[in-house]
């Protein structure tokens, strides 16, 4: 796409010639990244893309958009390109400061709306908020519920809390604080404790896709050699901020189901519930704390 040559760069035009050169770069869904490069660069919606489809591109368009493309195929994902991911059906601002939003943790969602509903006024803490996803789709569906978030990255939160502003109509109803998962939280008890947490594993972790391991933060997504530091850590200060009966849920990596149970089943958790994915992967596991933390320590 040379601005030297007299084709005229209309819409379609541009379209075709995109899509085949992510095709050459191998660029996943070269069609749709395309589109949405594009929508983004003229700041409209996909349908126009077909509606205007004969419609030239100014200079300035071409400019930008030949940026997008260049960056795209160096790796930069589309999504920090645009600022922007859909999750629960709502369009959430992301950038290189916070792991993009997977359409696999709407697991984690829905089963806390579930889990939510023996409970009168839920109290929930979503730890490791990152964009503020988990907890921003929860006070949505659950109005009456209390919200609280906590991350260790104070960029993450700045996300979060932007997120939440513009989200939840300008008002503000969740609680967010900074610190390493459960500690800001000190004194509190919640009726359910969930969490995305960080779980490559040292092997794992170098054969994440380049778009992954070279532009998301590593702090979201490296957790020591077996991929299971955080949930050690997370686990077993659980009991301290969890009512009587309450529940942690947490996101889980392929294969890890096994591990993740007998660390829940160490620090005296009853296992509820194994939660599969679209894929039929173990996705989610909902464990129930009896009792009281005195009681066990």
């Amino acid at each position: 796409m040379s601005d030297q040559d007299h084709t005229q760069w209309t819409i379609l035009n541009i379209l075709q010639w995109t899509t085949n050169y992510f095709q050459e770069k191998g660029v996943q869904s070269p069609r749709l990244t395309a589109e949405i490069l594009l929508a983004h660069t003229l700041q409209k919606g996909r349908m126009y893309l077909y509606v205007h489809h004969d419609q030239p591109l100014e200079a300035a368009e071409r400019t930008h958009f030949k940026t997008l493309i260049k960056q795209r195929v160096q790796g930069t994902p589309t999504q920090y390109l645009t600022g922007k991911q859909e999750f629960w059906s709502i369009e959430f601002q992301v950038t290189p400061d916070v792991l993009i939003p997977r359409p696999e943790t709407e697991h984690l969602v829905e089963t806390a709306i579930k889990l939510s509903a023996q409970f009168p006024r839920p109290t929930i803490v979503d730890i490791g908020t990152g964009s503020g996803i988990v907890a921003i789709s929860l006070k949505k569906e659950l109005p009456h519920a209390e919200v609280y978030a906590g991350d260790i990255s104070e960029t993450a939160l700045t996300i979060a809390k932007r997120n939440a502003n513009h989200l939840l109509n300008g008002e503000n109803h969740i609680v967010f604080r900074q610190g390493d998962l459960l500690q800001p939280f000190f004194g509190a008890t919640f009726d359910l404790i969930v969490s995305n947490p960080p779980y490559c594993s040292t092997e794992e972790y170098p054969t994440l896709a380049r778009e992954v391991r070279g532009h998301e933060p590593r702090i979201a997504l490296y957790a020591g050699e077996q991929g299971l530091d955080v949930y050690e850590r997370l686990i077993a200060a659980a009991p301290s901020y969890l009512k009587p009966d309450g529940y942690v849920l947490v996101e889980i990596g392929y294969g890890q189901k096994d591990a993740v149970v007998a660390i829940f089943q160490k620090h005296g958790f009853v296992i509820n519930d194994v939660i599969k994915d679209y894929a039929r992967i173990d996705r989610v596991v909902v464990a129930r704390w009896h009792g009281n933390y005195k009681d066990f320590a």
